[in-house]
């Protein structure tokens, strides 16, 4: 009996063994202290992550992303599609998508208006109101809440070493900075 071993490799994207040297300056070690502190940090802010919308889902019956996108739409009514999609940091069509979800549970609703009636602007409803008076905070989410109360040098510090890490990385999905984080497991 023979078995396939073909390797499924992302669209656009070569594969390298584990041990190519792909890199060229320094090498740490990856029993090194330092590697292995900072792969338990990535882990706790994944695993706070998905706790904190877990949480959040369970508090209010809205995703971590379906409240941030209510949050932002109360704070600035008659926005579109495109704007929380930009405040969110994903794209318009997964925007569309999460704010169908909200829309659906009658805490939203869309309007168009003026001379351009192809323009969708967005606004809460009374019982989105409510639900976000009552909402567990921060409405945005713990990882943009935990980014926000940075120091400004310690941000660009983590900024640049995270852009370092995605440049090394010999397997990635560039398409998935536009895409929300998956919520944990309760």
């Amino acid at each position: 009996m023979t078995t396939d071993h073909t390797k499924v490799e992302p669209e656009g994207e070569t594969c390298l063994p584990v041990n190519a040297a792909v890199q060229d300056g320094p090498v740490t070690e990856p029993d090194d202290p330092r590697v292995m502190a900072a792969v338990r940090h990535f882990r706790i802010v994944v695993r706070s992550i998905q706790a904190h919308s877990a949480w959040v889902e369970r508090q209010c019956g809205l995703s971590a992303a379906q409240l941030w996108a209510l949050w932002e739409v109360a704070r600035a009514p008659g926005m579109n599609v495109s704007e929380i999609a930009r405040r969110l940091s994903i794209k318009p069509a997964t925007a569309s998508n999460l704010l169908d979800k909200v829309e659906n549970k009658g805490l939203l609703k869309r309007a168009r208006s003026g001379p351009d009636q192809r323009v969708v602007k967005l606004f809460v409803t009374g019982d989105g109101e409510e639900l976000l008076g009552t909402a567990p905070l921060p409405a945005q989410g713990a990882l943009l809440d935990g980014l926000t109360r940075m120091d400004e040098e310690c941000l660009s510090g983590l900024n640049d070493g995270l852009k370092e890490l995605v440049e090394i990385l010999s397997i990635k999905d560039e398409g998935s900075a536009l895409a929300p984080m998956p919520p944990g497991k309760s």
